[in-house]
């Protein structure tokens, strides 16, 4: 199956709040993945074959660029995701894997550990997020670019492995309060505004002064590695339909862009290795 017809299989799961049947689930073999975002909590529910299984996405402020502002409020949320996740797969969710931005401070990712630790998880693995992404899309060279609703993330990759990272402060939230400023209205009114697709066109026109922003900030991280050819964005706030064209045309290079974007990264932290934290 391709990345495309996963993702397109997965988010179904999500909009559908569905399960893929199976008779052959024991407790702890289902491997899931905690995406604690900005804007976005996602929870992604694979089999040992790293086959989508469910998911489910919360609207949330309780994280702010890969920093838990609400330790509280997070626990809740996905303990609240994790029942609603088991009571459609019908069995107990035991363990799972968090991400963080690249660069994040060592405290900062301790507490996104904490937090899924708390929800009841056996935490296994933490990864930055773009390669998280990298590792559902099967990409072993070029770059991911993960824009987030807080921050862009950057991985450079060769061979698999990551050479270099970086993570900037830029992403949805700041989409939504350039708009807001535009508009001369309230932060959630235009985060509404811009998550409606009949608005697109115009929202972006708004908006592109960031997406340049953010396409000047993955130049700059990859005027040192002229080898990439290809970038791979991924993320949310890259959902417009002209972002991979800005990004192409200011960077100028390939730049790809799979399937419901948001949903890669959480797929791509469900899928550690069988025998992580073994």
């Amino acid at each position: 199956m391709t990345t495309d017809k996963t993702l397109l299989q997965f988010a179904g799961l999500v909009r559908f709040r569905s399960a893929v049947p199976s008779d052959e689930r024991a407790p702890g073999a289902l491997k899931v993945g905690v995406d604690l975002g900005t804007a976005n909590l996602v929870l992604a529910v694979v089999d040992a074959d790293n086959r989508p299984v469910a998911g489910i996405t919360h609207r949330s402020s309780v994280v702010r660029d890969g920093i838990v502002v609400d330790y509280m409020g997070a626990v809740q949320a996905v303990r609240a995701m994790k029942a609603e996740l088991e009571q459609r797969v019908g069995v107990p969710l035991q363990r799972a894997a968090a991400a963080i931005p690249p660069g994040i401070h060592p405290g900062s990712a301790k507490a996104i550990g904490n937090v899924v630790e708390a929800a009841d998880f056996e935490l296994v693995e933490v990864v930055d997020e773009p390669t998280a992404a990298a590792r559902f899309l099967d990409i072993r060279d070029g770059a991911v670019v993960d824009v987030g609703g807080g921050t862009t993330g950057i991985s450079v990759l060769r061979d698999g492995d990551v050479v270099a990272s970086f993570d900037e402060a830029t992403g949805g939230t700041h989409m939504t309060l350039v708009l807001a400023g535009a508009r001369r209205i309230p932060f959630a009114e235009a985060e509404a505004e811009k998550l409606d697709p009949d608005n697109e066109r115009d929202v972006f026109a708004i908006v592109r002064p960031v997406v340049d922003k953010m396409a000047s900030i993955v130049s700059g991280v990859l005027d040192s590695h002229p080898e990439v050819a290809v970038i791979h964005v991924v993320g949310g706030a890259c959902s417009f339909s002209d972002f991979t064209t800005v990004f192409a045309n200011q960077i100028g290079r390939r730049v790809l862009k799979p399937a419901e974007p948001l949903l890669v990264t959480p797929l791509g932290i469900a899928m550690y290795p069988n025998e992580a934290g073994a």
